[in-house]
């Protein structure tokens, strides 16, 4: 097919990327010309692992441009992919959604061909029929499903997995203004995805609400993990993650996500849980588990800089490791690592902090007696007490030589449970969530953030 990409962004670019790898004409589009130039040279315009290969693989069939016209008359279906703030009420904005709409109808007015319309940018239901349909049909002077058709498509994905997620998804969402319009998008599918995932085709609104309910209902469970893991410190014996491995074996539960550790953070999770709760009020139902969702959710930072300030002695050093919101992207966004590390400067500790991807971003943010070392060891090094805040692969490679001291301890706060067996155990004062006292073995379960 001939694809037009509206939004060369974190998951736009991955997703023009995808769509050439596997054989389709893709033409991208941004009002960043430092976006379009990387696409044209083969470059990509963003940190995501697997890209800059994808992209440079795939230039045959991958182009970019800021002119939607050129791209939406070259193209027969179009991916709106571009952001949707929250504004201060929860709600998400429409305002790049609908500018982009008046330029892809000014598009389609010029076109005499049937095209396709793709919404993937995450909003508040009832916004595909309610404000985007009109938006195309006022600029386009056409008429849905005659002269164009429209869908709401959501991505599934996290940051630093995207391609991957985009390749393999457990399930694609079609929300669908007519038959045909499912049709095109099922077809497109079929032949992308690797993991012949189960395809659900729905209306508009039912589409927009299975949206935020699927990232409600995770941010549910993770919730419900970390109370389960403050539960089980304050029994003798008791440990979290023997509790969750046997919750997980129920199907009707199932294993991600159900792991007593630090809160959700990134660019979704939050806002689409705070964004439920405006959904269920503005139409008069109790948002009463959504809310305590998000109020767990944010005893984690409070409550564990706590715990890493009971360790430390006066005028000691404490450590975090891991400031992006989790591994393999630079993006810190609601992170938790990032927000205990603030939450220990603000209490007057001097703060050593490292992030293999991070750093750049953390000097913009972080504030205060604030150390920023150059690796993960020298980070270890120079802490008295050390929170492990994110779960890098890096951090697991962490020889037991760096928490070893001539003179004293070190206190390790393994959030993820990350270190291995063997450096875990031969550390004097190792601590992890979720159990009362001291943890002197790891958990050899990945991690699911």
């Amino acid at each position: 097919m001939k694809l037009s990409i509206i939004g060369l962004g974190k998951l736009g670019a991955p997703m023009a990327a995808v769509m050439a790898y596997k054989g389709h004409t893709v033409v991208g589009v941004d009002i960043n010309p430092l976006y379009v130039k990387a696409i044209q040279e083969g470059r990509a315009p963003v940190n995501e692992p697997h890209l800059t290969e994808m992209i440079a693989a795939n230039r045959g069939r991958l182009t970019a441009t800021q002119s939607y016209e050129e791209a939406i008359l070259a193209t027969d279906v179009t991916f709106i992919i571009v952001p949707t703030p929250s504004g201060s009420d929860g709600r998400f904005s429409m305002e790049f959604v609908l500018q982009a709409a008046e330029q892809i109808g000014a598009a389609l007015r010029k076109k005499q061909s049937w095209h396709l319309v793709v919404l993937s940018s995450t909003v508040m239901p009832g916004s595909v029929s309610g404000e985007l349909l009109p938006a195309l049909r006022k600029y386009s002077g056409k008429q849905c499903p005659k002269d164009f058709g429209l869908c709401y498509n959501p991505e599934f994905i996290a940051l630093g997995s995207v391609v991957r997620d985009m390749l393999k998804p457990d399930m694609i969402l079609i929300g669908e203004s007519d038959a045909r319009s499912g049709g095109v998008l099922e077809e497109l599918y079929t032949g992308v995805c690797e993991s012949n995932p189960r395809i659900q085709r729905m209306n508009h609104v039912n589409a927009e609400l299975t949206k935020l309910s699927v990232n409600t209902f995770v941010t549910t469970k993770i919730s419900y993990a970390n109370m389960l893991a403050e539960i089980c410190e304050t029994l003798p014996e008791a440990d979290s993650d023997v509790v969750t491995a046997a919750l997980g074996c129920d199907t009707r539960i199932g294993p991600k996500y159900l792991r007593g550790a630090l809160g959700y953070g990134g660019p979704c999770f939050p806002r689409d849980n705070v964004a439920f709760s405006v959904l269920a009020r503005d139409n008069g139902v109790p948002a009463l588990l959504a809310e305590a969702t998000d109020a767990i959710n944010k005893r984690q930072v409070p409550r564990l800089a706590k715990l890493v300030l009971s360790h430390l002695p006066e005028g000691g050093t404490a450590g975090v490791l891991g400031l992006s919101y989790k591994a393999d992207t630079e993006v810190m966004e609601e992170s938790q690592g990032a927000a205990i590390a603030q939450t220990l400067l603000a209490a007057g500790a001097r703060v050593v902090v490292y992030d293999p991807a991070a750093m750049e971003n953390a000097k913009r943010v972080l504030t205060g007696d604030v150390i920023f070392a150059a690796s993960a060891a020298q980070c270890v090094q120079q802490a008295d007490v050390l929170a492990i805040t994110t779960p890098w692969a890096e951090f697991q490679e962490l020889p037991l030589q760096a928490f070893q001291r001539t003179s004293g301890h070190i206190t390790v706060l393994d959030c993820w449970r990350v270190l291995p067996r063997e450096v875990a155990g031969a550390i004097e004062h190792y601590l992890t969530l979720g159990t009362r006292g001291e943890r002197k073995s790891s958990v050899s379960v990945a991690p699911e953030v």
